[in-house]
């Protein structure tokens, strides 16, 4: 098959669902996301928060903000992004609704610990650890109140195991997967953690094989990626060298809005779009990721990495809060793992477009 590949060695298949974790977020600015921010799209409108469910990767926001450490309410409450928050349920109650009792999850993944992330722990037993990347005790612990600045609470650790991975060179830590290094985190190969930094300290990604092609001649094992925040929009990701953007573009890539109809913004407008803003038309990204990123330059270099599997035909890019998801993807209690056979890469890796259609749009115009 052609495009890029990645070496994923053996494994075994996980059992594999996306959570909605019913968290949406109104009226962030596009301009806080985005070092280049693309006119006609200022704000983010109704932006979920996946999860992956193999073990729980990531909880989203909890129903109770009084939950959380000060330094968060206090960042609400100044940005003005809490009327903009809504939860309906936590993700242990979405859990209990669907038949997985709490106490069934041995292990909440934090890719990071950012507050729409990091959900409510205390809604799960004490036997359920808590894991985090590589750097994150050294960045964040202790917690509020030993810490008043700290953005994690020392209840949520409480009578409960924090496990940091260490992905340095060693007996249990040598594995690399593509350009990241890799933790088996079942020891059977159906479940990796990556480390994808950039974005926070010990910021985590995952890989989980959804199923195995069995050594059949022309058959591959099929993967879904959770990125959690190593990008937050498609156009930080696409197009790329991988993935160049298709030509014809048409509204079968991606939904118009009814404002641009019947006038559909090709891959000539897009082009033209990109030119204009000083980059390569077809295969360099349309915005680049501003500089809250507690580390710009490795940002940029773990999306340029991670380029490769969102292009790979037998990988399904998740990031946690692509809202290109909704409509198209079955959630939590059915499973993913039948993603390719029903297209579901196909039908939303270009569908970020439509937040761009109205400025490709007046190149038509100008014409």
């Amino acid at each position: 098959m052609s495009g890029p590949k990645w070496t994923i060695p053996p494994g075994a298949v996980a059992k594999v669902s996306i959570v909605d974790s019913t968290m949406r977020l109104s009226g962030l600015p596009t301009a806080m996301m985005f070092a280049n921010p693309v006119e006609g799209f200022e704000h983010f409108e109704d932006c979920p928060t996946w999860c992956l469910l193999k073990a729980v990767f990531d909880l989203g926001a909890p129903t109770d903000f009084g939950t959380y450490a000060p330094v968060y309410n206090k960042m609400m409450d100044e940005s003005g992004l809490r009327d903009g928050f809504r939860v309906e349920k936590d993700v242990s109650q979405i859990l209990q609704e669907n038949g997985v009792a709490p106490a069934e999850v041995g292990s909440i993944i934090w890719s990071h610990q950012h507050l729409d992330h990091i959900g409510n722990p205390n809604t799960f037993p004490k036997s359920t650890e808590i894991v985090v990347g590589q750097g994150f005790t050294k960045a964040y612990c202790p917690g509020y109140p030993a810490n008043p600045d700290s953005p994690v609470c020392e209840a949520y650790f409480a009578d409960r195991t924090l496990r940091e991975i260490n992905f340095e060179p060693g007996p249990t830590a040598n594995l690399q997967i593509g350009g990241f290094r890799a933790h088996d985190f079942f020891g059977d190969g159906s479940f990796y953690l990556l480390d994808t930094p950039g974005h926070t300290s010990g910021h985590l990604s995952a890989l989980a094989r959804t199923t195995s092609g069995g050594g059949s001649e022309g058959k591959e094992d099929t993967f879904i990626m959770m990125g959690g925040d190593l990008c937050h929009h498609g156009g930080e990701l696409r197009p790329s060298s991988h993935m160049p953007l298709p030509d014809p573009l048409t509204k079968d890539h991606y939904p118009v809005p009814a404002s641009l109809l019947p006038m559909c913004p090709g891959a000539a407008l897009f082009g033209k779009l990109n030119t204009s803003r000083g980059r390569r038309a077809t295969d360099e990204v349309f915005v680049d990721p501003a500089d809250f990123n507690e580390d710009p330059a490795a940002t940029v270099r773990t999306i340029r990495e991670a380029q490769i599997p969102d292009a790979m035909d037998n990988v399904f890019f998740v990031f946690a809060h692509d809202a290109t998801l909704q409509g198209v993807i079955d959630v939590f209690p059915k499973p993913a793992n039948d993603w390719k056979r029903r297209g579901w890469a196909e039908k939303v890796h270009w569908r970020f477009l439509k937040d761009f259609a109205p400025a490709a749009a007046k190149f038509a115009e100008a014409a």
